[in-house]
């Protein structure tokens, strides 16, 4: 079991109700400046993902709100926000035309690393922005669990309008497995902190949601499912936003004068091979 050790960018005092061994840690300190993502010693990547020619410092804000269950007492949010420059060229290659992006990757999540095997589980917090509200007659990926190869996910949270789906305007978060088949939904909130996890079990082949509402303890809602959790991969963390009338990266067309935000906060990754859940 590796422990990623966040220096100075993240508090080394342990957040409320974190029980179980922590792999990967990306709770913020209150100190910690937008510029800091910018350097290559972030404890997230400072390379992806972004609009090309963007830097994180001119992405990330730090909104005046309390913290979320897993940053207290020492943590802080983060708000991710996308506009019209948010235009991701991946490896200097094909800017994807199609979507708006921007996102966190955990330095030390490559797709190969350990956080790939065993029982681990992926935990976040989010909030939408009153002031920077999603266009839910998009559809976007906000946290999934990207494969090595990029050619698929062992699951998603989401929201919008499901492309290929009846228009409906919805403003709940939902997660998808593998085969793209919904598994959990919940409204999504800016009056709260709504908290997640997904236990993803790399040995077994299944996936677990947890949620919760501000405060309160994280609550089982669907049992270990069956999933393909094979090819690895990345946790990725913050908005991506499809283009109307396709799904792919240079697919679709997005409006103009894009100017949205979420919020998020306890972002990390706990080893839970002896069935330990936060």
């Amino acid at each position: 079991m590796f422990t990623y050790l966040m220096l100075s960018i993240v508090s080394l005092t342990t957040a409320i109700d974190v029980t179980c061994p922590i792999f990967s840690d990306g709770r913020i300190s209150p100190k910690v400046t937008p510029a800091q993502f910018d350097e290559t010693t972030s404890p997230f990547s400072s390379s992806n993902v972004k609009g090309d020619g963007l830097k994180f410092s001119q992405i990330l804000t730090f909104p005046d709100i309390p913290a979320s269950r897993f940053d207290i007492p020492s943590g802080k949010p983060v708000q991710i926000n996308i506009n019209d420059k948010s235009i991701f060229k991946p490896g200097g290659g094909t800017p994807q035309t199609g979507f708006r992006r921007a996102g966190l990757l955990l330095a030390n999540n490559d797709g190969k690393d350990a956080s790939n095997t065993g029982v681990k589980t992926f935990h976040w917090s989010v909030r939408t922005v009153a002031s920077k509200p999603l266009n839910y007659s998009h559809e976007y990926i906000n946290v999934w669990h990207e494969t090595d190869d990029y050619s698929a996910s062992q699951w998603n949270f989401q929201t919008g309008d499901k492309i290929g789906k009846p228009a409906t305007g919805s403003k709940d978060w939902w997660i998808v497995n593998r085969r793209n088949e919904r598994i959990f939904t919940a409204p999504a909130s800016s009056a709260e902190w709504q908290n997640f996890a997904i236990t993803t079990d790399f040995v077994k082949n299944t996936i677990q949601v947890f949620s919760s509402i501000g405060n309160e303890p994280l609550v089982n809602k669907t049992g270990a499912l069956p999933n393909d959790n094979s090819g690895a991969g990345q946790f990725q963390i913050g908005i991506l936003k499809k283009g109307k009338g396709g799904g792919g990266p240079n697919q679709g067309t997005q409006p103009s004068n894009i100017n949205e935000g979420l919020i998020y906060g306890g972002i990390f990754i706990e080893d839970s091979a002896q069935g330990c859940i936060s």
